[in-house]
């Protein structure tokens, strides 16, 4: 009979108190010690020992002393540290780059978006603008006394999280294998910690950073140079089998319409997405000199009726492919972020009414269709919040 290894089970122990006293910090703060023992259930003497250990990794730091009603001395309590532990978020869409920097608490520090037409451009080339730009941010935040400890990317095509490899017709991306570039355009120092649908990091991101927590279980809508959609089903991600979950970009929503570069034929994409929305205004979608999309608000609040066609077209669409989605996931609410989000106010009524007309008695009624609102910034700030709930799941990889 082998003898169990003692050390190595301790060590396993230690690092599971140090996530739960952590957890409950980041739930509860300002929170004093003898609070965190009666809400974990470890000794007083335990936690005590997680926080300094936590307190020296730069994770959490003191507050200010709080009264508890007592007559004693005021509780000494701790809060996540503001820094110098921080995140970097990165990501890829068609009309622009984006990076910021935030913090354990999930305040941003810095963000930066730089307008830039990648539809075509080969994956190198974008990786090393992007990592430019990474560079400006992070430097930004050095001044600010902020140190990211990782990096995750959003990119809008399927990632497959075995190979690393993305696909993402709408930049030309076919199999691309993007971590080894992304790796080496990082700011020394700062390791890639993931690779993501940039849909699935827009829903992390209106959990963690916007109004997601009070939607209930949801689907958010994210609207871009593709539509996506990432699934949030009791405060988790739902990711799929392959981590392909959320396609609904490629639903097809007119089985006479124009072919996809996925291969069908009257996809959503074909008939919601933002460059078949500003052609069917008669706009330029790829034009420099101006945002597209406001382009486009000019028009619908001119009351031209190209434009508010063509909306009134996306959104029937958008509700004809969230009938399914619906009736299958029967979620509380439906989330509309990006462009979607920005054009909600003519967009919603059509999208309500297909909904309403495709099976809602089946619920008992539609879900709330509501606007994101971090609009084209959730899946930065998802990229940038899953780096942090890694470290709250392993601060102690932050000594590694």
């Amino acid at each position: 009979m082998s003898v169990p290894d003692s050390p190595t089970h301790l060590s396993g122990m230690r690092a599971r108190n140090l996530v739960l006293v952590l957890d409950a910090i980041d739930r509860h703060q300002p929170v004093t010690r003898a609070r965190l023992a009666e809400l974990t259930g470890l000794t007083k003497t335990t936690v005590s020992a997680q926080v300094t250990q936590l307190s020296a990794l730069g994770v959490v730091a003191d507050a200010e002393p709080v009264k508890d009603g007592g007559r004693g001395r005021p509780g000494a309590p701790v809060s996540v540290a503001p820094g110098p532990v921080a995140a970097l978020g990165l990501e890829v869409n068609g009309h622009y780059l984006a990076a910021c920097v935030a913090d354990l608490t999930r305040a941003v520090r810095v963000r930066r978006v730089l307008v830039r037409d990648n539809l075509g451009a080969a994956p190198a080339e974008t990786i090393d603008a992007l990592g430019r730009l990474a560079r400006e941010v992070v430097s930004e935040a050095a001044e600010a006394g902020l140190r990211p400890v990782g990096a995750v990317a959003a990119l809008p095509g399927v990632v497959d999280q075995t190979t690393g490899t993305v696909s993402a017709p709408n930049l030309g991306w076919h199999e691309q294998s993007v971590a080894g570039l992304l790796r080496a355009a990082l700011p020394a120092g700062i390791p890639l910690v993931g690779v993501d649908n940039e849909a699935n990091l827009a829903a992390l991101g209106e959990l963690w950073f916007g109004a997601g927590a009070d939607f209930g279980d949801y689907i958010q809508v994210s609207g871009e140079t593709g539509i996506g959609a990432g699934i949030v089903v009791s405060g988790e991600l739902f990711r799929g089998a392959h981590g392909s979950a959320g396609e609904i970009g490629h639903v097809v929503v007119d089985p006479n319409g124009p072919p996809c570069q996925c291969g069908g034929h009257g996809c959503l994409e074909q008939v919601a997405g933002q460059a078949v929305l500003m052609r069917a205004a008669g706009l330029d979608d790829t034009a420099a000199d101006d945002d597209p999309v406001a382009g486009l608000l000019r028009l619908l609040d001119a009351g031209d009726a190209r434009a508010h066609a063509a909306v009134e077209r996306a959104g029937h669409g958008l509700g004809t492919a969230l009938v399914a989605a619906v009736n299958l996931l029967d979620p509380d609410t439906v989330v509309l972020s990006g462009v979607h989000a920005a054009l909600a106010p003519w967009l919603i009524p059509h999208a309500a009414s297909a909904l309403e007309h495709g099976g809602s008695r089946i619920r008992g009624g539609s879900p709330a269709i509501r606007t994101s609102g971090l609009a084209r910034g959730a899946a930065v700030l998802g990229a940038a919040g899953l780096v942090v709930a890694r470290v709250f799941a392993d601060p102690l990889g932050l000594a590694a």
